[in-house]
Parts: C-alpha cells; sequence; structure tokens
C-alpha cells in the first residue's frame, strides 16, 4: 500500500464509536476546585452545600409540577394542565441556573434522580393521582421549603461576600417562586363558580 493511503479495514475501524469506556471521576462530588472568582473557599464551599441541597428540592418541585400536570383532573383540568407544564418548564430553567451556579463556584452539581430523593426536603408524594386542591396543597408545601431555604441561604451569601449566589438566590429562585405561588394559591380561593355571595 502506498504511504499516506489508509486501506478501508483501517477506516471502518476508526469509524465505530469507542463504548464502554471507563475511567476515574475527574472532581468527586463534594470536592471543589478552585476558580479564580476572588471568593473565599469557604463562601465557596457553603455556597455549594447550600446550592445543592436547593437544587435537589428545585428538581423536585420541577418533577412535582410534572406529575400534576400529567394527572390533573376535573373542570380546571386544560387552564391547570398548562399552567402546571409551564411552571415545571420555569422550574427547570431554574434547575439549570442554580446547577451552574454551583459548577462555578468550584463544586459538583447533584444530577441523577436517586441523588435527588436522598437530599430533598419535599414530602414523597403518592404515585397515583391526586384530586386538584390536594395537588395545589402539595406545590404551595414544596414552594414554602424552597422560599425558605433561598431567603436564608440569600442572607449568608450576602454575609460571606457571594453576590453572585446572592443575585441568583434573590432575583431568581425567590422571585420565580413567589409568583408561582400566586398563581396556584388563587385556585385554592372559596369563591362561587357561577354566582355572587
Amino acid at each position: 500500500m502506498a504511504k499516506g493511503v489508509i486501506d478501508a479495514d483501517e477506516i471502518l475501524k476508526r469509524a465505530k464509536p469507542l463504548t464502554h469506556q471507563q475511567a476515574p471521576e475527574i472532581q468527586p462530588y463534594g470536592h471543589l476546585v478552585k476558580l479564580p472568582i476572588a471568593l473565599a473557599e469557604s463562601a465557596c464551599r457553603e455556597g455549594v452545600d447550600n446550592l445543592n441541597q436547593l437544587l435537589a428540592d428545585t428538581i423536585t418541585l420541577r418533577d412535582l409540577y410534572k406529575k400534576h400536570h400529567w394527572q390533573v383532573a376535573g373542570p380546571t383540568f386544560y387552564p391547570l394542565h398548562l399552567l402546571f407544564d409551564k411552571h415545571a418548564e420555569q422550574q427547570n430553567e431554574l434547575v439549570d441556573k442554580v446547577a451552574e451556579r454551583i459548577q462555578l463556584l468550584g463544586g459538583v452539581s447533584v444530577a441523577m434522580a436517586h441523588d435527588v430523593v436522598d437530599m430533598t426536603l419535599i414530602p414523597r408524594p403518592p404515585k397515583g393521582r391526586e384530586e386538584v386542591p390536594v395537588q395545589i396543597s402539595r406545590l404551595l408545601h414544596a414552594h414554602e421549603i424552597v422560599l425558605k431555604e433561598a431567603r436564608t441561604m440569600a442572607r449568608r451569601a450576602a454575609e460571606a461576600g457571594d453576590d453572585g449566589t446572592n443575585d441568583l438566590l434573590v432575583s431568581d429562585v425567590i422571585r420565580s417562586n413567589e409568583l408561582q405561588v400566586w398563581f396556584i394559591a388563587e385556585h385554592v380561593i372559596d369563591v362561587p363558580l357561577t354566582r355572587a355571595m
């Protein structure tokens, strides 16, 4: 074979995907990599730990919205089906922002469902369908958990000089969750449907 010419068997070997590869982790969960972001390592560690808890709870809240989106029933099915899906998508955006902040602080984001289940503070719902008022009550409780955490974490981040985490928590997490609480809480106000009192 001429120099510089590759035979067909060699080309086929190169085209085959390299599957079943394994290697050690490049950064174990719980270990920080110090990035040059002008923030003390202690502030980064506290931020990573707090944000991973919030991430687990935000993932759970997102999934709770998706569960209720699929399983909602009754006369308010259509508007709640759409609203729950919209809120799930907004929570998904928060999941991404929180996870990226963890990585930016030099940490490793919790990512897998079994790890989220081990960490979340939000009570686990049953597998089956529930009535709309129960679904909404469950969502409101989950929001309250997230908001309580986010407020405490925002104060601690501010005290540590972690302005980026504080801004994420206040501008994104708290404001988004408060707005979602308002939108779903209005569905469980006891008012007449067809005749004024």
